[in-house]
Order: C-alpha cells, then sequence, then structure tokens
C-alpha cells in the first residue's frame, strides 16, 4: 500500500470542457486517504457560470438546469481549498488537465494555494508508462471490474484510487512513497501546471513551446522584452502567467 507521510487527496473533476483557460468545473470530487488509511469522500456540485455545451453534458451527465441553482466555484473555493490543504494530490491525466484547471478555478476566486510543497500523482501515466489504456480498461485489467457511471466525478475518482491501490500491489519496482510516485507519474518536470515552462539539465526554467522552445526564460525575457507582455495577454493559464512573473522579478 502507499506510505503516506501526510493526506492524500484523489480527486476528478467534470467541466464543461477541455480548455484549461476558458472552460469551468462543475463537479469535483475528492477522496481524502488519511495517514491512517481511512478514506472521506467529498462531491461539489458547481455552477460553471458559463453555459455547458450539449456535447459535453453527452460525456458526464449534467445540464445548465442540474447547476442552475448551485453555488459557483468562488462561493465555495475556501471549503474545497481547506479540505486538500496539506496534502498529496492524485488524480487520472491530473497532471496535465485537472491540476491546471483546478488551479486556474483558484486563482479566478482570489484563493491561494501553495503547490510548491505538493506532490502530484498522475495514475494514468503509470499506467501509459507500463500498459497503454484509458480508465476503464485500466479498471478491467487492474481490478477485473468494469467502470459504472464514467464520467460521473465520484465514480472516477473511486476507480482512480482503487487502480493506483493495484498498480501498486501489482508491480514491485514501483516506489511506495508519493514523493518518489509522482516523480515516477511525470511526463516532464514543469515549472507551472500546465507544462508552457519546463526546467533544462540545469534545473533552469525553460520555454517548452513556440519560437523560444527549449531557451531559458531568463535569456528570452532579457533578449525580447516583449515576449513577456505578449504571453501576459494571450490565452496562456493564469498560473502560467504567475510563474513567469514571479521567474521576471527574481530575476531583476
Amino acid at each position: 500500500m502507499i506510505s503516506l507521510t501526510k493526506p492524500l487527496c484523489v480527486f476528478d473533476l467534470e467541466t464543461t470542457g477541455i480548455n484549461v483557460v476558458h472552460d469551468r468545473i462543475v463537479e469535483i470530487c475528492i477522496i481524502k486517504v488519511n495517514i491512517d488509511n481511512t478514506e472521506i469522500t467529498k462531491v461539489w456540485r458547481i455552477n460553471p457560470t458559463i453555459p455547458i455545451p450539449e456535447v459535453t453534458t453527452a460525456i458526464h451527465g449534467i445540464t445548465d438546469e442540474m447547476v442552475k441553482d448551485c453555488p459557483t466555484f468562488k462561493e465555495q473555493a475556501k471549503e474545497i481549498s481547506t479540505f486538500i490543504k496539506n496534502c498529496d494530490l492524485a488524480g487520472f491525466n491530473s497532471n496535465k488537465f485537472d491540476i491546471p484547471l483546478l488551479a486556474e478555478e483558484f486563482l479566478r476566486a482570489d484563493v491561494e494555494i501553495d503547490m510548491h510543497k505538493v506532490y502530484a500523482v498522475d495514475v494514468q501515466n503509470i499506467f501509459h508508462q507500463k500498459e497503454q489504456r484509458n480508465l476503464s480498461a485500466a479498471l478491467r485489467f487492474y481490478c477485473d471490474t468494469e467502470l459504472v457511471n464514467a464520467h460521473n466525478a465520484e465514480a472516477d475518482v473511486k476507480a482512480t484510487l482503487d487502480v493506483l491501490k493495484a498498480q501498486l500491489n501489482r508491480y514491485d519496482d514501483l516506489p511506495k512513497n508519493i514523493r518518489e510516485l509522482a516523480e515516477y507519474s511525470k511526463r516532464y518536470k514543469a515549472a507551472d501546471f500546465a507544462g508552457f515552462i519546463t526546467f533544462n539539465e540545469k534545473n533552469e526554467e525553460q520555454f517548452s513551446f513556440g519560437k523560444y522552445k527549449n531557451q531559458t526564460v531568463t535569456s528570452v525575457l532579457l533578449k525580447d522584452p516583449g515576449y513577456y507582455s505578449w504571453i501576459q495577454n494571450a490565452d496562456f493559464p493564469l498560473y502560467t502567467k504567475k510563474i513567469l512573473t514571479a521567474i521576471r522579478l527574481k530575476s531583476k
């Protein structure tokens, strides 16, 4: 089983779409695994304040009518942040999608969260490194059971936790502590959540995209100061912009 030094929050989001910058959360489920392996499950239904596209409703079953009287994320942000405070995180495809989008929602709600000391385990990345499948296939492969109510946040997060437990039991070479497991499940080391700013071999922040790909952030901002303004005014995640500003201030 997992070796925990602090609680682990396994979570899943249902959203209005897959754009980290523009889309919003409509449901979040978190299973908090305490150090003694007891579990607490919390589900929040959220009014996203923007329409839920029919194509998205067809996936998770949540309609505008179902959330119109629910509190907004901003109204529930402090409760959610308190629940996950001082916890590590885990999810399925969470490093690429759920964590960046959750961070965006917290920033829009003006709720400060410190992610620098949080280890994030992405169960999908472990699965892809071992077996190359999706969550339904992972549950079938590891737990010999079918995923019922897929794209329901609580069903998905329970399946994710079951798969993680099964992975740890199945593979002797997988680390059992969260810090090493988080490192194993990373695809790359990123300064921001979305992976627009990564680290090079010297542990220096570098851009991972565009005309300055693989060039250090400090060197780019020195030779092209306007690049900072372009990113700040473009459709990049708020957290990416926050990290870029911190690097800029640090280098002055």
